[in-house]
């Protein structure tokens, strides 16, 4: 397996350091990275996203989701059952944590919790200033009647 060090990209730029984070966080592989609970990503409109998480027999006291530094954390801890003897366990309702690293002016609108799906819904909010301009051209003929004639004082 290969392994990067970004340590001479941090040396040698100033202002990228959300990209070598990315690139670091994308790189790296975790040795507890698993599949549990699946989820799905769906882009629903240009600037909006839904990710929907399968959390079947966990209830809404079960479940937190909330934004911090630019993450959204999605976590789950089921109950404690006690006096239950299963013949047969099925059904994972383990502890999990996932994380998704959410970009500049991406804010979570809402969420709801529907047959067994956890769905979070985001929307990119673009400031105004940041959001591509028209610039008129102007033509000649406009220049010309704009400038005013000036008259030689001697």
């Amino acid at each position: 397996m290969r392994t990067y060090d970004f340590a001479p990209l941090y040396r040698a730029t100033v202002g990228f350091d959300q990209i070598a984070d990315l690139m670091d966080r994308v790189l790296t592989t975790d040795t507890n990275t698993n599949s549990y609970p699946p989820y799905n990503i769906e882009k629903t409109d240009d600037d909006a996203y839904r990710i929907s998480v399968a959390v079947a027999g966990f209830s809404d006291a079960d479940l937190n989701v909330e934004v911090k530094e630019k993450s959204l954390v999605i976590s789950a801890k089921k109950a404690d059952e006690e006096n239950k003897s299963y013949l047969h366990r099925g059904i994972a309702t383990r502890a999990f944590e996932r994380r998704f690293h959410l970009a500049d002016h991406v804010v979570v609108t809402g969420a709801s919790h529907v047959d067994g799906m956890l769905h979070i819904d985001l929307v990119r909010e673009v400031p105004e200033a940041l959001k591509p301009r028209r610039i008129e051209i102007a033509s000649q003929k406009a220049i010309e009647t704009d400038v005013v004639e000036a008259k030689a004082v001697n």
